[in-house]
């Protein structure tokens, strides 16, 4: 059963860049998928962005594309999320996930389809 830890969260000036790790324990990743998602105080969960890591092939929501982005480690067992140009809207918690069963755009965003989570790390971004 693999678990997730992310970590590199904490506090940043607006324009500023933070990079969050997802690291797995267990098991590597494997072939599978590991999406990023936030939470902002107040609103629900959304999807960040997602990599699959059979290609590496990476997936963003239109609102991050230009400034996050999604790699891995060579061993599959560590997921990284490079955030550029931070901004106060950006504030949430973050979380990484794994997902057994999906390889596109259309099926990564779906919430439902991982089957787990880490912890998730909070990331402030003051003004």
């Amino acid at each position: 059963q693999v678990q997730l830890v992310e970590s590199g969260g904490g506090l940043v000036q607006a324009g500023g860049s933070l990079r969050l790790s997802c690291a797995a324990s267990g098991r590597t990743f494997s072939n599978y998928a590991v999406g990023w998602f936030r939470q902002a105080p107040g609103k629900e969960r959304e999807f960040v962005g997602a990599i699959t890591l059979s290609n590496s092939a990476t997936f963003y929501s239109a609102s991050m594309l230009g400034r996050f982005t999604i790699s891995r480690g060579n061993a599959k067992n560590t997921v990284f999320l490079q955030m550029n140009s931070l901004e106060p809207e950006d504030t949430a918690v973050y979380y990484c996930a794994r997902s057994t069963v999906c390889l596109t755009y259309e099926c990564l965003i779906g919430q439902n389809r991982y089957d787990s989570w880490g912890q998730g790390t909070q990331v402030f971004v003051s003004s």
